[in-house]
């Protein structure tokens, strides 16, 4: 049975300051509403000012604590802002959510230039712009956590994805090398690596295949859970991630994909 993970909230990020990247739509979006029913202040990064917006508004509507800041995370001087932004806002930053990514499926004969630089921008580089932003502030402070959104065709091949697959490759190993860089400052960093979620950037792959967005969720019947995966779902992992509930983990990447890659080698 699938619950229903909105009406389940402990209040585990308590006084917590989290800024989440991508935050406008997906597991970004599910993550924000999360962190903020469990106490903690939330910034909204996202280069989509109007849907960003619109979550915020929600969120603040609920009671939560929020600010929106329109981010392109390809750029130093917009994580530089969005960070400083919040600790002026919230006054410090505890958790870093680097979720922003974008896909394009296609083989290395089918990408374009431009469009490889474009993934590993977004899917990459801004996990070192924030993160070089962040740390900084986590820091002063005495320390932080940072969850970045790997995938699980980080960590094995997916058809068709090779700017994909090499982003999240990297974003995995960016993972465990800042965690060996900041462990010593009390800043524990680990990835998320979700499966396939019904999220708009799963609906924007089954269109550049040319695909329906049925034909993809009726792909997942092939892995143990037979389904996709829920934003909602994605979020609770990030949720233990973030939390103190994880106190002992660090470098590490989370899996959680129903099963998929359960008999890959």
């Amino acid at each position: 049975m699938v619950r229903d993970d909105r009406t389940e909230t402990c209040g585990v990020l308590a006084g917590s300051v989290a800024l989440i990247t991508g935050g406008a739509s997906g597991i970004g979006k599910a993550t924000a509403e999360l962190f903020a029913r469990e106490g903690a202040a939330v910034t909204i990064a996202d280069v989509a000012a109007e849907a960003g917006e619109a979550v915020a508004r929600a969120i603040g509507d609920d009671g939560g604590e929020v600010l929106f800041v329109r981010c392109d995370v390809t750029k130093a001087g917009d994580c530089q802002r969005a960070v400083q932004e919040t600790v002026d806002r919230f006054g410090g930053l505890d958790i870093l959510f680097n979720n922003a990514g974008v896909t394009r499926r296609a083989s290395v004969l089918g990408t374009t230039e431009e469009e490889w630089d474009r993934v590993m921008a977004v899917n990459v580089k801004s996990i070192f712009l924030m993160s070089q932003a962040a740390i900084p502030m986590m820091i002063k402070t005495g320390g932080g956590v940072i969850v970045n959104t790997g995938s699980g065709w980080g960590l094995v091949g997916g058809k068709d994805a090779v700017s994909y697959c090499a982003s999240k490759g990297a974003a995995i190993q960016l993972t465990k090398a800042m965690a060996l860089d900041h462990g010593a400052q009390n800043i524990r960093v680990n990835a998320v690596c979700p499966g396939d979620t019904d999220t708009p950037m799963l609906a924007g792959e089954a269109e550049q295949l040319g695909q329906s967005h049925e034909a993809i969720l009726a792909e997942s019947v092939d892995r143990p859970l037979g389904r996709v995966g829920r934003p909602e779902e994605i979020a609770q992992a990030v949720l233990y991630l973030a939390s103190d509930a994880s106190s002992f983990v660090t470098g590490t990447t989370l899996l959680v994909d129903g099963g998929g890659l359960a008999g890959s080698g």
